[in-house]
C-alpha cells in the first residue's frame, strides 16, 4: 500500500493515470465549491515539504520496479501540488527513471504568478491549470481564495507561464450553471482566454458531488453553445469517463470492493475511503466509472452524498 502514489485511476482526459499526492488532505490555495474531494481544511499560499521528498521518491522506485507503465505520471490529489517545495526534484527523479513517460500537473493554477513554482514545473510534459471566472465576484464565490489573491494576479500567472514552459498547457474551464454561466462572465472568459498560450481549452463541468448543495452540471447542449460562440480552434468538450477495462491498469478487484460495499450498506466517499484504505482520488475515478454505466446512483441526505447500487 502507497502513501503518496493512488492508483493507476481512470482519467477522463489521461487514460490510466499514477497519482502522486504530494500534499495532505485538505490543503489547498483554493476552497472551490465544486471540488470532489471536499471542502479545504487549510487555505494557504505557503510551499514547503508537506511530505518527505525521500518517501516519495522510494515509493516510484518500488512502482516502476514491480508494475506496469501507466499512461501518464500525473501530480494531483486532495490538495493543490505545486505548493510542495520539493516537485521540481520529484518530476526530476521521473524523468532519470522513465524519460519517455510524460509527466502532467493537474494545478488550480493560482502559484503560477510565483517565479519559483514556474521554473519547478519547467520539466514536466503536460501542465493541466484551472480557470473558472474571470471576473472578480465569480472567482469568489465560485473558488473561494485567500483575500490576497485576485483573479489579475491569476490571470498575470497563467500568461507569463504559458510565454516560458516549451511543454504543452492544456487549460481547463469548469462551466458551473449559476455562477459563470451568464453573458457577462462567459465574455470575460473568453477575453481571458485568448491571452494565455494553450494548446487546449477543455471545457467541462460538475461530474462528482461539491461541497454546497444544489450544484448542477451543465448540459451538453450548453457547453456546445458555449464552444460555438467563443469561436476558437483549440476548444474541447470533455467527455465522460471512458470506460478503460482493457487496460492492463484497470483494477477490476477496487471496482468489485467498491460494489460489494455499496451493495450492503449505502455509503460515503469519506465511508469508503476508510474501508478501503485508498486515496479519495482513486476512489473517486472508479465512482465516475460505475456511474457512467448506470451500476450505481447518488443520494444527497443529512451526512453527505450516499452512493449505491442504481435502482431499476
Amino acid at each position: 500500500m502507497y502513501k503518496h502514489l493512488f492508483g493507476p485511476v481512470p482519467s477522463r482526459r489521461l487514460g490510466m493515470s499514477l497519482g502522486v499526492d504530494l500534499i495532505p488532505q485538505k490543503i489547498c490555495s483554493l476552497n472551490c465549491i465544486y471540488c470532489e474531494c471536499g471542502s479545504t481544511t487549510r487555505l494557504t499560499l505557503e510551499r514547503k515539504e508537506y511530505t518527505p521528498v525521500d518517501e516519495v521518491l522510494e515509493e516510484l522506485s518500488h512502482f516502476f520496479d514491480h508494475h506496469p507503465d501507466p499512461h501518464y505520471v500525473t501530480f494531483s490529489g486532495a490538495g493543490e501540488p505545486v505548493l510542495h517545495s520539493g516537485i521540481g526534484k520529484v518530476i526530476g527523479f521521473i524523468k532519470k527513471l522513465r524519460p519517455e513517460l510524460p509527466v502532467a500537473i493537474l494545478t488550480n493554477g493560482t502559484l503560477l504568478s510565483d517565479p519559483g513554482v514556474r521554473a519547478d514545473i519547467m520539466q514536466a510534459d503536460l501542465v493541466m491549470p484551472s480557470l473558472d471566472a474571470a471576473t472578480e465576484l465569480a472567482f469568489r464565490k465560485i473558488n473561494r481564495p485567500l483575500k490576497e489573491t485576485s483573479i489579475e494576479l491569476y490571470l498575470k500567472g497563467l500568461i507569463d507561464f504559458g510565454r516560458e514552459f516549451q511543454g504543452n498547457i492544456w487549460l481547463e474551464v469548469l462551466i458551473l450553471p449559476g455562477y459563470n454561466d451568464d453573458s457577462e462572465n462567459l465574455d470575460a472568459l473568453r477575453k481571458a482566454l485568448v491571452q494565455v498560450r494553450t494548446d487546449k481549452i477543455q471545457l467541462n463541468t460538475l461530474d462528482r458531488p461539491g461541497t454546497i448543495k444544489g450544484l448542477v452540471p451543465a448540459s451538453w447542449d450548453f457547453l456546445e453553445g458555449v464552444a460555438a460562440k467563443w469561436k476558437m480552434d483549440h476548444v474541447e468538450i470533455i467527455a465522460p469517463p471512458e470506460i478503460l477495462r482493457g487496460s492492463a491498469s484497470y483494477r477490476e478487484d477496487l471496482e468489485g470492493a467498491i460494489l460489494e460495499i455499496i451493495s450492503r450498506r449505502p455509503s460515503t466517499l469519506e465511508d469508503l475511503e476508510k474501508v478501503l484504505g485508498l486515496h479519495v482520488n482513486e476512489i473517486n475515478k472508479y465512482l465516475g466509472v460505475l456511474e457512467e454505466t448506470g451500476r450505481i446512483e447518488t443520494t444527497h441526505l443529512g451526512r453527505g452524498t450516499f452512493y449505491q447500487l442504481r435502482k431499476d
